[in-house]
């Protein structure tokens, strides 16, 4: 089957034909671009999705991530963003591999079909020039055929009239031989024209055309073999990126199997815990004795020295606050964090006070391995001295150094503060409490610079750093006649050694070097109560102040 011998006559239809098998190979072109450009923004829409969901850094969603099916979920997250890769990578080969050599091969293909079909119109155009040299020679020779006919029977005319001379009947004669000889020309011309336009025609049909006819057949061939291949390659290059595509899969439900209930619930008890012992019964208040005061022996209020308690009522009293009691709650969001994290409750805050000592202590190693960086520069500079002016580095191996210092105070107070709180953890309900261990600084004397949580002498624990004691108290109808109870004595002074920030209920601020009157003393909860004025009391860390005791006044300890 050839085109050259099967369509001989079909040039215009041929020439239609490979047109439309171009046109069909630049749709299909710009089939596999629009593709590629919807993997790309398929993939920028997972990429964005994955980040969108991404846990936020040194943000609690960061926290929340330590339980397993958060970790579940950042897997997927971290595999879908591969996933989006594998498209990404698709894109790439396809418009590599299909859409950039499809679009050269066309190029190409529109050259080679202009070219084999102007080698057509060109043996066209020679075959029909030479039909019109036979047509005009065809036309001449009849027209003197003609002409010689008639001089012919003009010439017998004349020589059969009588009355015409000599002269005129040789005139005709030779005139009808003279158009004789031009009709047996014009016969010579056209059949050499016929001869010729029968060679050309020949060869116009047995030759040039199947030649060309069969370029472009196979031309055309090359085309539909190129988009089959095209084809395969855009189902290869999908089948490349499954295995891939199947290990994010695989990923994804790896990390659904490893997700933990159990392991989810402990971290819930080791994120929550706070540390406390469940409250005891509450005990009975006789209500039988009008305006009896029924006293905890455990209360903030204990009897001083004169044996009068100090009296507060219902409307006055503050009960003891548990932890989960919103109150306490919203008192703790109002207050400033502070320093010694006293605001948690005992387990969480040894968490929080271990994360702060591993924070400095890597903070103090990298600042040692600079000054150890430092140090050998100066060394290089003392043996090398072109290199550089040992003397240089004093000033920044000074401030190294300094830093450290800082550093490591800081650390042993929050290391102090952590001895406090993992030795009274496990005795929580005992009064005594372990003594953290002290460390000396030029602007501070011998005492617990670590702020003493609030707790109870019964050992229960309040949130808030101001809670008294629990006060039982009968609530009457005659508490207002108690709200101007008269003051409590000073038993002695004592002088700010730091400032504290009293932002809590219960607290009250001091400024470092304030002096203050002390109402009543440290009873080993690790809090003092004083007073600035006659409206203006609270409590304030025992480790914050320096108190000094009026030993003639009465309920004063004797210090020795």
């Amino acid at each position: 089957m050839s085109w050259g011998t099967e369509l001989w006559d079909q040039f215009d239809n041929l020439e239609k034909h490979t047109q439309w098998g171009i046109d069909i190979l630049e749709k299909y072109i710009k089939f596999v671009k629009e593709r590629t450009e919807i993997e790309l923004n398929y993939a920028k829409q997972l990429r964005n999705l994955s980040k969108k969901y991404q846990p936020k850094k040194n943000s609690k969603e960061e926290e929340e991530y330590r339980y397993t099916a958060c970790q579940a979920f950042l897997s997927t997250l971290n595999e879908m963003n591969d996933y989006a890769g594998q498209h990404e990578v698709i894109s790439e080969n396809m418009t590599s591999q299909i859409t950039v050599e499809l679009a050269r091969y066309v190029q190409e293909l529109k050259q080679e079909r202009k070219s084999h079909f102007h080698d057509g119109r060109k043996a066209q155009q020679q075959i029909e020039t030479c039909w019109k040299q036979l047509e005009s020679s065809k036309r001449r020779f009849e027209r003197d055929c003609r002409e010689a006919d008639r001089a012919q029977q003009y010439f017998e005319k004349m020589d059969a009239d009588i009355n015409v001379t000599k002269a005129d009947v040789e005139k005709a004669r030779q005139q009808a031989q003279i158009r004789h000889q031009m009709a047996d020309d014009s016969k010579a011309d056209y059949s050499s024209y016929l001869q010729k336009f029968n060679l050309e025609q020949h060869e116009y049909y047995h030759t040039h055309i199947p030649n060309i006819f069969q370029k472009i057949q196979e031309m055309e061939e090359r085309r539909i073999e190129r988009i089959g291949e095209s084809v395969k390659t855009y189902a290869e290059l999908d089948r490349q990126v499954i295995p891939i595509i199947g290990k994010c899969l695989d990923g994804i439900v790896k990390a659904a199997e490893s997700v933990d209930p159990k392991n989810d619930s402990q971290l819930v008890v080791e994120a929550y815990k706070s540390g406390f012992e469940p409250p005891g019964d509450i005990e009975f208040e006789d209500y039988t004795q009008p305006m009896k005061r029924t006293v905890s022996d455990n209360s903030l209020s204990n009897s001083r020295g004169d044996g009068k308690p100090e009296l507060k009522f219902g409307g006055k009293s503050k009960g003891k606050l548990w932890p989960f009691i919103k109150k306490n709650k919203l008192s703790l969001k109002l207050g400033a964090t502070p320093e010694d994290f006293s605001n948690l409750p005992p387990e969480q805050r040894r968490k929080k006070l271990q994360q702060k000592v591993d924070e400095l202590n890597k903070e103090i190693q990298k600042e040692m391995d600079q000054r150890d960086a430092i140090t050998k520069m100066k060394d290089v500079y003392l043996k090398n001295p072109q290199m550089g002016d040992p003397a240089s580095l004093d000033h920044k191996l000074a401030e190294v150094s300094q830093n450290i210092e800082k550093l490591r105070l800081e650390a042993q107070k929050f290391e102090a503060w952590l001895a406090e709180v993992e030795g009274r953890l496990p005795a929580r309900g005992e009064q005594s409490r372990r003594q953290s261990g002290l460390y000396d600084t030029q602007s501070a004397p011998a005492v617990n610079n670590c702020a003493q949580d609030r707790e109870s002498p019964d050992g229960s624990y309040t949130e808030e750093q101001s809670q008294e004691s629990e006060v039982k108290v009968l609530a009457t109808d005659f508490d207002d006649e108690f709200d101007d109870e008269e003051p409590l004595p000073a038993i002695g002074t004592c002088k700010a050694l730091y400032t504290f920030e009293g932002q809590n209920e219960g607290t009250i601020s001091v400024v470092e070097g304030e002096t203050l009157y002390v109402i009543e003393e440290d009873k080993g909860d690790g809090w003092t109560r004083i007073r600035r004025n006659e409206d203006e009391e609270g409590y304030v860390p025992t480790s914050y102040v320096e108190v000094y005791l009026d030993k003639n006044a009465k309920g004063a300890k004797t210090y020795i």
